[in-house]
């Protein structure tokens, strides 16, 4: 049978490489840090992790994670309700919705299965999801998974959301989802004005935290303290799989009830393993650490304000805003793999995005910046930059 189909796949597959859309995986062989090898290149400056608070590799969180497998053992070999919740998996979800000033919390495997298991079993073809434009993957498929009417707005764009929120005002329910921080241009939710709509036509709010818990606002609370709603917001999912530790696992943090029927009708939690008791101790030192101190937090402001104000004088376009993630626009596809192919040359490590990751014609290298850089290697990373812009008549 695979005979049939294998020329078809292996055409596929060099109609993406012609089109400059083929992705090739760099091998890393050191922990994750600011400063990692491959197997092509030795002592590189990573600027391309979601490990923005430098947690990755933290002592004190691998020591946590090293005294939970001591304590707890290496894995649960089953599903929560059966026999796959601890005492330290109930510590983690009261941790996650204290840190988050949410009243209940409850764990998945990865945070694209909170997503995914979130809408189906709180909202039916009686209700409506209002999505912004440029939601992460898996809203879209969770929402792809739920029989409500769906209704999209603008990227950002309140009065799009209203439009929406007009058009669906005769649903039962209205749930209005988007992410705090948008992961491919950094920009940041209205969740202000998000909150008054909702509000005025009696919706609730759901935020994706993926790219904000643990150093979006004052305290790294995420974008609903940066925004100042914290309280307002109904619904947060996030991942322990970025800043806070960078392993994996996901979460859901909202009202009690709605987290009560998740336990019950949740697919994803239902049927996935319990997350490995190494992870959740990690994760439990994680909010410890943020909780005592905004140090952290601190220090990746100032190097995301530093990098923004550097590189924008140098001439580069780069999306405006006060995001870790700066990215900067090259449009075209071959650009930006040929772009960060060179920076690697210089010792930079990033990676260039492109379509489908991003929309056609909107090619870019996306800059992260890490709580782990110090000032001299930011310096690094702007010559570098500097020096390929101009080869490659950028700026």
């Amino acid at each position: 049978m695979y005979s049939n189909i294998k020329q078809d796949l292996q055409n596929e597959i060099e109609e993406i490489k012609a089109a400059g859309l083929y992705k090739t995986e760099r091998v890393i062989t050191t922990p994750q840090g600011s400063e990692i090898s491959t197997t092509t290149s030795s002592e590189v400056l990573n600027f391309c992790a979601n490990n923005y608070l430098g947690l990755s590799s933290h002592s004190e969180v691998i020591e946590a994670g090293k005294n939970a497998i001591d304590s707890h053992g290496y894995g649960l070999s089953s599903v929560r309700f059966i026999c796959g919740t601890q005492d330290i998996h109930k510590t983690l979800e009261q941790k996650t919705a204290d840190f988050l000033g949410m009243e209940d919390c409850i764990l998945y495997a990865a945070a694209f299965d909170a997503n995914g298991g979130v809408f189906e079993p709180i909202l039916t073809a009686e209700d409506a999801i209002i999505s912004d434009a440029l939601n992460h993957a898996s809203i879209i498929d969770g929402i792809r998974l739920c029989k409500a009417k769906r209704f999209r707005y603008a990227h950002n764009d309140m009065a799009d959301l209203e439009t929406q929120l007009i058009q669906a005002q005769d649903s039962r329910r209205k749930l209005i989802v988007t992410d705090g921080s948008f992961s491919m241009d950094g920009t940041i939710a209205q969740l202000d004005k998000i909150c008054d709509l909702a509000d005025k036509y009696n919706a609730l709010v759901m935020v994706d935290e993926c790219h904000s818990t643990g150093f979006m606002g004052k305290t790294g609370r995420g974008t609903h303290e940066y925004k100042n709603v914290m309280g307002r917001v109904d619904i947060i999912t996030g991942t322990y799989g970025k800043a806070l530790g960078g392993a994996s696992g996901g979460f859901t943090a909202a009202r009690k009830e709605i987290v009560d029927l998740l336990r019950q009708r949740s697919r994803p939690y239902l049927f996935s393993n319990t997350v490995a008791p190494s992870i959740v101790g990690a994760s439990i030192r994680v909010l410890d650490i943020l909780s005592d101190s905004t140090e952290l937090r601190d220090k990746l402001e100032e190097n995301t304000k530093y990098f923004r104000q550097e590189m924008t004088t140098a001439g580069f376009d780069i999306v405006p805003g006060d995001h870790p993630i700066v990215p900067v626009m090259l449009y075209e596809a071959t650009l930006a793999q040929e772009f960060a192919s060179k920076l690697l040359e210089e010792g930079i490590y990033v990676i260039g995005f492109f379509y489908p990751v991003v929309p056609k014609g909107k090619a870019r290298i996306r800059v992260q910046l890490s709580a782990g850089h110090e000032r001299h290697h930011l310096d690094k990373a702007i010559k570098a930059f500097t020096k390929i812009g101009k080869e490659l008549n950028v700026i």
